[in-house]
């Protein structure tokens, strides 16, 4: 389709024509649409989803519409008045949703066959030793980066560091690691990415240090870790408001990201230095995790492919809590079909190895 996305910022000439590409781009989606005639369509929202959640609602196929932030942006908004239902990551996020609005979490990979112990052999932690793995994603890692640097000594004096530098970052990282005496030297593991394995990293961890993502906190929250969350300051105030709530539900630490140094990072190790409070937060990270959110949302979609009823919350809450099958609808539970349907003409109510580090 003519449309591009509304990540433009700028004054340009580009920006100036989106208005004309949306309305270019309506009538290829209703083509579209119109010639494989889907059962059910699913979007995440944003600007590009507009034309074809328009042309979902005029040849009236029913729309799911996922939000993975605490708030939710004006695209997806839109959207969302013409989806037969919405499903989110934080039960915040359906204030400003139409109803049916279900918390389904953040779709990640099945945790199964995933071992602690396992895990920990794989990174050599040993068994008696806290692990601290810290990522900053694609975002800004140079900060994370700095702060190691400074915080090293300390932070390896504490615990074993996972630490996942990025591709820039690895060789800095190589140097700084080659730099400690030998029998320390093993305590901090740099890795330039990790991808099958970001699991068993998880896996082996006690604290993560990361920023606020909705993948980052459905993942952590998953294995039920206390995060140490350092909202990237560049998304719109997303991940701000993500990160408040997670420290609000006292699973997390919030940083801002000017803060976050050395020194913050030794701060934050105190958390592993405090059994009960480390307790606590693990137990209100297993409260946030949503480890079955992908069977959750599949769920949605194929009722609303099937025309029949949509599951109940109590259904949505047992799958997306990693229950397996799906127990009987309770009462009550919400009715699609010509109802919903209906509804959306009217008014609102994210394969290589990992890499091993240097010995």
């Amino acid at each position: 389709m003519l449309l591009r996305s509304l990540r433009t910022v700028d004054l340009s000439v580009a920006a100036a024509v989106d208005p004309l590409r949306l309305s270019l781009s309506y009538p290829q989606a209703l083509a579209l649409l119109g010639r494989r005639r889907p059962a059910a369509t699913f979007t995440t929202g944003g600007y590009v989803s507009l034309p074809v959640a328009m042309a979902a609602a005029t040849l009236r196929i029913p729309m799911l519409v996922w939000e993975g932030n605490v708030v939710p942006g004006r695209s997806t908004r839109v959207v969302a008045r013409l989806a037969a239902c919405s499903a989110v990551s934080f039960v915040q996020t359906c204030r400003t949703l139409r109803d049916p609005c279900f918390r389904t979490g953040t779709p990640i990979r099945d945790l199964a066959g995933t071992d602690r112990l396992a895990a920990r052999r794989r990174f050599e932690v040993p068994a008696d030793a806290r692990c601290l793995l810290l990522f900053g994603g694609s975002q800004a890692v140079a900060r994370f980066d700095a702060s190691v640097d400074e915080a090293l000594p300390e932070l390896i004096g504490r615990a074993v560091v996972l630490h996942v530098t990025g591709e820039e970052g690895f060789d800095a990282a190589l140097a700084r690691r080659e730099r400690l005496a030998a029998d320390i030297r093993p305590r901090y593991r740099p890795y330039p990415f990790l991808r099958d394995e970001m699991y068993e990293a998880y896996a082996a961890a006690d604290l993560v240090v990361g920023r606020a993502g909705s993948s980052t906190i459905a993942e952590t929250t998953a294995f039920g870790i206390p995060l140490v969350v350092v909202p990237y300051p560049h998304a719109a105030g997303h991940q701000a408001a993500n990160a408040r709530m997670v420290e609000e539900a006292g699973a997390g630490w919030v940083i801002p990201d000017e803060a976050f140094d050395g020194a913050a990072l030794v701060e934050a190790m105190a958390i592993l230095g405090d059994p009960r409070r480390h307790l606590e937060m693990s137990a209100a990270s297993r409260g946030l995790g949503r480890p079955g959110a992908a069977n959750a949302v599949a769920e949605l979609v194929l009722a609303l492919a099937e025309r029949r009823p949509l599951p109940g919350p109590d259904e949505i809450e047992h799958l997306s809590r990693g229950g397996e099958g799906v127990p009987v609808v309770p009462a009550g539970s919400s009715e699609m079909p010509d109802e919903a349907l209906d509804a959306t003409q009217g008014d609102e109510p994210a394969e290589a190895p990992a890499e091993a580090p240097a010995r």
